[in-house]
């Protein structure tokens, strides 16, 4: 079975590192508002990763669900989902977010920490809306302190604004939100030994060149010091 590294964007629980033991923390507080926030019937996880969560959603919460179907677009991180996180109400398949299909339509779809991955996020959350019933909850998530700089998989940085515009605009009201605070240790994310997989290896090559990125680090430092912010809403399709 695929083992898979942690990442700055995957996490494995089984082979969890004590520096990453923060971040998974805050993975699975997501999920579990989430639970406290679903509209009960058939639910969609996309970009599931190796599938703790969806888990966390079947065992915990699983009187108001009927079924989950988790995908996600790595083969490896499937295989451990299946391997590691069976559960009789979810169904695990390899799909990429902006190519999901379903015949059937869902009451909630929860998509954390994905959106802003996405070159063209407004064409996805479209697409999702397409499979939920009307009045239908869509939960999301998104980094609101900046994150391209450091992460460079990351291709759009969010504020609380601009998420939800992009919802507004897709035909969804918002009917909760909640922000989780991460802070964070400069000289950790310095030490190499100690760093995530996946962080910029030239930082200031990429300020150079996105010099706007670098002041808006600097406004986020002066405002919230050494900590991510992370904004997640309970969006319902009108």
């Amino acid at each position: 079975m695929n083992k898979m590294e942690n990442s700055l964007e995957r996490i494995n629980p089984q082979i969890i590192s004590h520096t990453d033991k923060d971040t998974l923390k805050i993975h699975l507080d997501r999920y579990k508002y989430a639970g406290l926030h679903l509209a009960p019937g058939h639910i969609a996880d996309i970009a599931c990763g190796v599938g703790y969560g969806s888990y966390l959603l079947a065992t915990d919460f699983g009187e108001k669900i009927q079924s989950i179907k988790a995908v996600d677009s790595d083969p490896g991180s499937i295989e451990i989902a299946k391997a590691t996180y069976n559960h009789s109400k979810i169904n695990y398949e390899i799909s990429d977010a902006l190519n999901f299909q379903s015949q059937n339509l869902f009451n909630t779809i929860i998509s954390l920490e994905t959106i802003e991955h996405l070159q063209n996020p407004g064409d996805f959350i479209r697409h999702i809306s397409t499979h939920l019933l009307q009045k239908g909850r869509f939960i999301a998530s998104v980094p609101i302190t900046p994150s391209m700089d450091a992460n460079p998989f990351h291709l759009t940085d969010f504020t609380k604004k601009t998420f939800r515009s992009l919802f507004e605009k897709a035909g969804f009201k918002e009917l909760h939100s909640c922000i989780q605070k991460q802070p964070y240790d400069p000289g950790t994310i310095a030490n190499k030994k100690t760093v995530r997989k996946g962080l910029r290896k030239n930082l200031p090559l990429y300020y150079a060149k996105n010099p706007s990125k670098f002041f808006a680090r600097l406004k986020s430092l002066w405002k919230d010091g050494f900590c991510n912010k992370y904004l997640v809403c309970v969006f319902e399709k009108i």
